[in-house]
């Protein structure tokens, strides 16, 4: 068995994370070694300025040389280090520069990724915990800071994927004005989930595969996986734990008046929620809302598995 050390790293517009691992056998084909995260909020702002301001590309760059320093303590070479960029650095017209920075400065090589690029390796992470009747049949959902994809699958194959900027750091600089949030600033950001969701619709209607209605709501990502924390009461985090938890949409209705009903300061001293996500988990909420209602689900399955760990799938097994 090839014990080499390989990292993947997740350059997202809220937070950066890597795992170190090496091939191992069984689901997943991998053993972790590693594994740690920071949030950057590299994405703040882009969307009013079109550019990664400097002040977030710090944040990133001073994450990324820890996590160099982590990687080299565990013994793996740079070009075993898979980086990938998402939204943030996808829509910033720096994007590039950054990037270029990051190779310079780190020795790292960073891959943007497409928004159809994100949402297959969302999916291919997602599938290596998920049970087999649930990968037949799903809608997967991936929200991150600066977008939100979307994949259908049905017989077990993609049928339709499709990524929107629809973000959490987008409705919080649009939306959310009070803490806890009026009203007004949950229209305001639902009326912004609501038009990315007519896009998704839209792009359905035009693919003759996507009409089939799915049977199972899986989501991935920072707020599903806190909401899920959130729900279980769970701290410390427990990434075995969120795979695979069902949510109702009961449940989720109460955690949604509960934590809405909160002051900022109330919500961030709840334990499940990590430092720097107590005002993005209510423009979270919104989003799943929207997801809720718009496609009648009524209950959703949470991973923790996702992006990442699709990088480090495609880096060990092609």
């Amino acid at each position: 068995m090839n014990i080499t050390p390989f990292a993947a790293i997740d350059i997202g517009s809220n937070t950066i994370r890597m795992i170190i691992a090496h091939r191992a056998s069984g689901t997943p084909p991998w053993q972790i070694l590693h594994y740690h995260h920071h949030i950057a909020r590299l994405g703040d702002g882009v969307r009013k300025s079109g550019r990664l301001g400097e002040a977030g590309a710090a944040r990133a760059l001073s994450a990324l040389h820890d996590l160099l320093a982590r990687c080299q303590r565990f013994g793996v070479a740079t070009d075993h280090i898979y980086a990938t960029a998402t939204a943030a650095v996808r829509q910033a017209e720096n994007g590039q520069d950054f990037c270029r920075m990051v190779e310079r400065e780190c020795k790292i090589l960073v891959r943007i990724l497409s928004g159809d690029e994100e949402a297959a390796l969302s999916l291919r992470g997602a599938a290596t915990v998920l049970e087999s009747e649930v990968r037949q049949s799903m809608l997967l959902f991936d929200i991150g800071g600066g977008s939100t994809e979307f994949i259908t699958v049905r017989d077990g194959a993609i049928t339709h994927a499709i990524s929107r900027p629809l973000g959490v750091i987008r409705l919080v600089e649009e939306g959310l004005q009070s803490n806890p949030p009026t009203t007004e600033d949950w229209q305001c950001m639902r009326n912004l989930a609501d038009a990315e969701l007519d896009a998704v619709d839209a792009s359905w209607a035009a693919s003759p595969s996507s009409q089939q209605a799915t049977k199972h709501l899986v989501g991935t990502a920072g707020t599903v996986t806190t909401l899920a924390a959130v729900a279980m009461d769970l701290h410390p985090y427990d990434a075995a734990a969120i795979n695979r938890f069902v949510l109702k949409r009961a449940h989720f209705d109460q955690l949604k008046n509960t934590l809405c009903a909160m002051d900022l300061a109330s919500r961030q001293a709840i334990p499940a929620i990590e430092q720097g996500r107590a005002d993005l988990i209510i423009a979270g909420l919104v989003i799943i809302e929207a997801i809720f209602d718009r496609w009648g689900h009524t209950a959703l399955r949470t991973v923790d598995s996702g992006l990442m760990e699709g990088v480090l799938s495609e880096a060990l097994t092609g």
